[in-house]
This record gives structure tokens, sequence and C-alpha cells, in this order.
């Protein structure tokens, strides 16, 4: 009889008369005793007991997502006993959480509450769960793994002794397998239990409970703790996990603990009774306030803005800035950011760009021609020159966040494509600047210390802004110092 497996590309049958010897890659023991199946191909032999223990796919009470078999192993970790994978053979998980568990944990019989002992095997740990003795409690500090609160009563705490992980009664009872549609992660978070050690990505803090709420694919890991905190949608939440802050927010029960007025971070309207507001009791950022009906408009970032039209090079991320850690300007506006504003920031190390909400909102829609990029409308910015008259820009600028180009909106339509000037005898046509023709490319050009100058005036000129130019003769003008007033 030839049978079909998951573990083998070629049909198996079974072996008459085995006298070869060998051992079976599946278990590791001595091939001695029939019945044995194999593929002679490829001298490909095993036990029958392991072929049938081998099961192509199974459900683990460990994890909810259907687990099948795999080879691959390449020293992998179990997600359950925490121990090494040195078999041939291990179960991984079918919708790619990258979950893996030995055969044989995967196979475990699992504990079922008894009356008697009160024996509880509990999807968050590997060993059985007792009830804990007072004593323990009495001598140990124990901590929920869920809740990261003191534990109090024996009857009201559960505990594997040997591994040091204990739980409530009421969150072991409480806590959901997947969180599906979070405020934090849209994506479903499942719980997994882990031998790996990460931070969370929404406190920063270590997870030691070896415990969490993951989004594999995304590769986001939260504590439990942060996970199950209430949202701000909850109507008697008094304390919430907002995805803008790291830290949870607390409801402010009296308004008048407050001296100063605080302002909220996203609108940065003044906090007061009766709008229901919620701030930060971390030292660090106790000057963080966010109104309720605010942190339900505050627009939802479920990972990343990928590839924004003003900061391509990096993803942004919807932060908190750090109170008074630093002066910081928007990268679209250039004006600055107000205590601890909420703004999209760039999470790469030493690159510092950000941008308010309201400027994350505006499109790139207007066409310049000579220039590979759409412009977009500010109203309001600071500190900047117009390219083409050479005028301060204060209200109503087009404006080029990638190239820092500035151009008033009545500059515009009066911009010439070819204009002549007295600097120069052949006509000159509007274009970006033609760095390839400085130097070899333009990355390098853009990444040169070099100074770059205007052929007219003689001064040095923005790399970047739109200038006049002659090909024959690689002639540059700024375009402010051939336009007239």
């Amino acid at each position: 009889m030839e049978i079909e497996h998951v573990i083998h590309d070629h049909r198996l049958s079974v072996i008459e008369n085995w006298t070869t010897g060998g051992s079976c890659p599946a278990c590791g023991d001595l091939l001695r005793r029939p019945p044995i199946y194999g593929c002679n191909r490829c001298k490909f032999f095993l036990h029958k007991s392991c072929l049938d223990r081998l099961k192509p796919e199974v459900q683990s009470f460990f994890h909810p997502c259907p687990l099948v078999l795999s080879d691959n192993c390449y020293h992998e970790k179990c997600y359950v006993c925490f121990g090494q994978i040195y078999s041939n053979y291990h179960y991984q998980c079918k919708l790619w959480c990258y979950f893996s568990m030995h055969v044989a944990c995967a196979q475990k019989p699992m504990v079922e509450y008894s009356d008697e002992e009160h024996t509880v095997q509990h999807f968050t740990h590997f060993h059985p769960l007792k009830p804990v003795v007072d004593s323990t409690l009495q001598k140990h500090e124990v901590v929920c793994a869920i809740c990261e609160k003191l534990c109090s009563s024996s009857s009201s705490t559960y505990g594997c002794t040997e591994c040091k992980f204990f739980l409530h009664k009421s969150c072991m009872t409480s806590i959901p397998r997947q969180l599906i549609n979070h405020l934090i992660h849209r994506c479903t978070l499942l719980f997994l239990t882990t031998p790996w050690s990460r931070c969370c990505d929404k406190c920063g803090e270590d997870i030691i409970s070896r415990i969490e709420f993951s989004c594999q694919s995304c590769f986001i890991h939260l504590h439990v703790k942060c996970a199950l905190l209430p949202t701000v949608d909850s109507e008697d939440a008094k304390e919430f996990q907002h995805f803008s802050h790291p830290h949870p927010l607390a409801l402010i029960e009296n308004h008048k603990d407050f001296n100063n007025e605080p302002r909220c971070v996203a609108c940065v309207e003044t906090c007061l009774a009766p709008t229901p507001t919620f701030r930060c009791s971390r030292r660090s950022c106790n000057h963080f306030f966010l109104h309720k009906s605010c942190a339900l408009k505050l627009p939802y970032l479920p990972a990343h803005i990928v590839e924004p039209p003003s900061h391509p090079q990096h993803s942004l991320t919807i932060t908190s800035l750090p109170y008074n850690d630093e002066i910081r300007t928007c990268g679209a506006c250039n004006r600055g950011f107000d205590s601890c504003l909420i703004a999209y920031s760039c999470q790469e190390d030493r690159c510092g760009f950000n941008l308010h909400l309201d400027c994350s909102k505006l499109d790139p829609s207007f066409f310049l021609h000579g220039h590979n990029h759409f412009l977009t409308l500010f109203e309001k910015v600071a500190d900047m020159t117009c390219h083409f008259c050479g005028a301060n820009c204060c209200n109503f600028i087009l404006r080029c966040v990638r190239c820092d180009i500035n151009i008033h909106i009545q500059c515009l339509p009066s911009a010439p494509k070819t204009i002549n000037h007295k600097a120069h005898l052949h006509p000159l046509q509007l274009t970006q600047s033609p760095l390839e023709d400085e130097l070899y490319s333009e990355e390098e050009a853009y990444n040169s210390e070099d100074d770059f100058y205007c052929d007219v005036c003689e001064q040095k000129r923005n790399k970047r802004e739109l200038i006049y130019f002659c090909a024959e003769c690689k002639f540059i003008a700024e375009a402010k110092c051939v336009i007239s007033a």
C-alpha cells in the first residue's frame, strides 16, 4: 500500500522484510521493527507510528490559527515550552504568524478543570496552573502577568511556581484570544506566548512576561496590559490607551487641581470642565492633555504612512512630541509646534522631520513647468522667501516641501517659461537646477558640501530651487535675479 504525506515529495510504501537499519528522521530512534514506510528512491524511511503522529495539519490549544507540519526548522524555538527545536519536523502557523512549536507540544494532552485539585490548563502557559497558597503570596511579591497588579488572595490567584507565572482568576477567565479592530492597531491582534524578549510598541518597555498581543505580519508587539486598556470610545472609561501616546491616559476628575489652564495637544484649546479631558500622569510627560472629543476625531494611523508626498524617503507615524525637548518646526510650513502637540513624525534616527496634522492633509496639486513635483498651497508659513521675486512669504504660498521651493501664488501665473536677460546672450529656460551638469549625479550634488552660485549675482544659491538655464553655455541664473519686479 502506498500513501502520500506532506513530509515527502514522493509516495511512501510499506517496506517488507526490513533489515537495513538506520534511524527514523521523525523520532531519532533506530528503525528495528516493522511496520516501516519509506521511499526507496530517496532512501527515506520512518516508523509507521511516527508517520501517523505527523499529521499534515493540527489545531493546538495554545494557538488560534491552524498549524501545518514543516521540515524547515532553522533552529527555531518553540513558542509554547520556549525550548529549542532540534528535531527534523515541527509545526508552524498556516497563516504566517511565525508561530512554531514542537510536534510533542502540539500533541500535548490538555489538563481540564478538576474539582479535586482545581488544576487549570490555560492557553497563557505551557504548564498547568494551580491555586496559589497564602504562604507564597505573603513571602513573595506575586504579580499577575496580564494586568501586572499584585495578587492578594489564594482564592483569586492561579500560578505555576516553577516558572513564577501567576494570574488573577478574573484575568485568566476574561482575557480574549484575539482583538479585532483595535484602536492601537487595526489588524487582528492575536494572543501569543513567545520565547523572545521584545519591547512593547506602545509603551516602549520590555515584555518580560513572555505573553503578548501581536500582529506578526506588521511586526507589532504589545504588552497584554497595554492592549487590554479601555479605548477612548468606552463611555465609562476612566483610563485608556490612545495610539498617539505611549502611556495610558487617565480621566481628569477635578479640573481645579490645575492652577494653569492646560491645553489640549490636538486642538490647542483650553481644557475646561465639564469637557471630558484625559491626561498622562507620568512625570516625564505630565503636560500631555487630550480632549476626549479630540481623541475620537484624531486620524487613525494603522502602522505607517507609506512614502508621504512631502517626505518620501521615510515613513511617518503619528505621535506626541516630547514636552520642551527641543525647538521643533513643521517640515511643510516651517511653523513651530506648541508644547506636546501631536504630529506626524519620522522615526528614523537623526532625521527630525515632523508634520502638523493639518499640513499632512494638504495634497500637492499645483503644476509648475520645469519642476518634477506638484506644489502644495499653504495659507500660513514662517521665515520663507519666494524664489521668483525674492520677497518674504507669510500667507498663501505654493511650496514644494521635498525640494524646499517657495513661490508666491501671484508669482506662479506670471512666471515665463523662457526669458531674455541682459546678463546673457541666449534665451534662458525655466528648469530645475541641472546639477547633473555641475557634478556627476543629482544625488552627489545634494549630498555635497560644496556651494553653488548664481552667474548673475554671483551669490550662493539653493541647490534645489528653480533656475533659468542656458544649456549651451551652462549659464545659471536664479529666478529672482532675472525676473523684474
